[in-house]
């Protein structure tokens, strides 16, 4: 698991709650360390925030796809996602989107989610409810 974002603190509340759920999480301050990280680490889901330094998440999250090695890691945004930003990481291939602020309950579902089915059962999470990406499976709250 890699959670990817500039804020310290963010990245911090999201390691614990994923850790305390048992997983191994590392982390990354932006996307570029993120496409660093990534080949080192082999993650099985990543998460990104959309506004960083050096390379945002929606850029990052198209880089991953386009490379062969990373084109199937699940992806997430966990952010404060505008609709323009949920359509275009739509477009970029991201397979799920968490709104901030979540409630730690929903990003462990969110996670379990794409640990368990990958890129097939994703949906879009929004304003601390849960909704859906067009024909896709869902993620019971």
């Amino acid at each position: 698991m890699l959670v990817v974002d500039d804020n310290k603190v963010i990245r911090q509340l999201i390691r614990v709650n994923l850790e305390l759920e048992g997983l191994e999480v590392v982390t990354a301050s932006d996307g570029a360390e993120c496409l660093d990280v990534v080949h080192q680490v082999r993650p099985d889901v990543v998460t990104l925030d959309v506004v960083m330094p050096r390379l945002d998440g929606l850029r990052t999250a198209a880089r991953l796809r386009s490379d062969p090695r990373t084109r199937d890691l699940p992806l997430a945004i966990i952010s404060a996602c505008t609709q323009y930003e949920v359509e275009t990481g739509l477009e970029a291939g991201v397979d799920a989107f968490l709104s901030k602020p979540f409630e730690p309950h929903q990003l462990v579902a969110l996670v379990k989610q794409l640990l368990t089915e990958g890129r097939s059962g994703s949906g879009v999470l929004g304003g601390g409810g849960l909704g859906l990406a067009a024909g896709q499976g869902g993620i019971p709250e």
